[in-house]
């Protein structure tokens, strides 16, 4: 009998969050999103679908030759603006010119997509300057961005998502990559909780891995070889090349799971933007749902027991 009634309450609970999931936000066309890190990737990908769905897009890239390839590929609506997210003045600059395109009715919506992460190694063979260098971008620039166009954020009671990745629930590899990615889940939490009064909500997009130019494995090999170029003997010896070599070996296998499906995650991005009712938290990918978000959950003795298993042996 309690069964019965639990499957019942659970039904008519997942079909009340079906149907308000589908209730999306009226005037779509009139709305104006910004997104960062447009050149390639999600970025690039949700600018033109949601160009395609008629909203206001605002597209910063990195590089003019990006901003041209994606004014190519959309409608006249779709501007296009340079944004170095570690830049103060171009920041500056990007606010000033959003601010003049959206007058009083606000930005909609702020999509903080620029990333990258490489150097990225087993922490030991970095430096400071390396970890800063990807904390720049996917940590303090997210930060910057935000807190500068924040106010037309509010204007508009809209929405700031945020791209994070479920190496910000769990970290197993080196560098700057995993702490940045936290960093955004904390900021994230903080500013959705101060922005609640105010109308905005604030959404985490959680991909799992995904083949874009962030994951390109010649790219991280070649960063890896760099890295242990650099190192003293002392801890080359330490670790054998052997390490190195497994460490690329592991790598080439956990891209053969990659998803080459991008729209997973930016149909996440979507959603958090048109809908009504969006989600505090998005988990984009089969890995994300059904292996990293489960493992984040687990005691650390077992989790770190788990990833043990496919890390490579050190010598000493």
């Amino acid at each position: 009998m309690w069964l019965y009634v639990l499957a019942v309450l659970l039904g008519l609970f997942l079909l009340r969050r079906w149907h308000r999931e589908r209730q999306t936000v009226p005037r779509l066309s009139e709305k104006h999103v910004l997104i960062t890190g447009c050149d390639s990737g999600f970025g690039n990908l949700l600018a033109r679908q949601l160009d395609a769905r008629g909203m206001r897009v605002l597209a910063a890239c990195l590089t003019d030759t990006g901003a041209a390839q994606l004014r190519a590929a959309t409608s006249n609506r779709l501007q296009t603006v340079l944004l170095d997210v570690t830049s103060s003045k171009s920041i500056a600059d990007v606010t000033a010119w959003v601010r003049e395109r959206v007058g009083d009715q606000g930005l909609w919506g702020l999509v903080n997509n620029a990333g990258i992460a490489i150097p990225t190694a087993p922490n030991e063979w970095l430096t400071k300057e390396d970890f800063v260098k990807v904390l720049n971008v996917n940590l303090v620039g997210l930060v910057e961005v935000t807190l500068s166009l924040l106010p037309l954020v509010r204007r508009a009671r809209g929405r700031v998502v945020n791209v994070a990745s479920v190496m910000g629930r769990v970290s197993f590899f080196g560098g700057g990559y995993c702490p940045s990615k936290y960093g955004v889940e904390a900021f994230s939490d903080s500013l959705r909780l101060e922005m609640r009064n105010f109308g905005v909500k604030v959404c985490v997009i959680e991909p799992g891995y995904f083949k874009t130019m962030i994951t390109s494995v010649e790219n991280l090999e070649k960063n890896f070889h760099s890295s242990w170029e650099k190192l003293p003997e002392e801890v080359k010896e330490s670790y054998g090349e052997n390490y190195l070599r497994k460490f690329v070996e592991m790598l080439k296998v956990l891209q053969k799971g990659y998803n080459s499906d991008l729209s997973l995650v930016t149909n996440c991005m979507e959603h958090a933007l048109t809908s009504l009712h969006p989600r505090t938290r998005y988990s984009a990918g089969w890995d994300a749902k059904l292996l990293y978000l489960p493992i984040s959950y687990l005691p650390s003795a077992l989790s770190d027991a788990l990833f043990t298993l496919f890390y490579p042996k050190s010598v000493g």
